[in-house]
């Protein structure tokens, strides 16, 4: 199986920031006019996998945890970024 960093390579992003461990966290990348692609990770499969990771802890620690760690985290121009889902149209 193929790493997310090996697929990066291969698409030529091999310069861009990934988050150890939550490859299967990854929906894609963000193309943006004058910025260089960054990783695009689904936040609820990062508050799930985080919850997988730590069985006795709460979703909100897990939030707090992504919040703080994850989200929190500025590693420069390449930091991956988070896709949050607009909430349903319930009109």
């Amino acid at each position: 199986m193929t790493t997310l960093s090996e697929r990066l390579v291969d698409i030529g992003l091999d310069e861009a920031l990934i988050m150890d461990g939550f490859d299967d966290c990854a929906i894609g990348y963000l193309q943006r006019y004058g910025t260089e692609p960054v990783v695009i990770y689904d936040r609820e499969l990062v508050i799930k996998k985080l919850m997988e990771l730590a069985p006795e802890g709460t979703r909100e620690d897990a939030v707090e945890y992504y919040e703080f760690n994850q989200l929190g985290g500025w590693h420069g121009d390449l930091t991956p970024g988070f896709l949050v889902r607009l909430p349903d149209d319930e009109s």
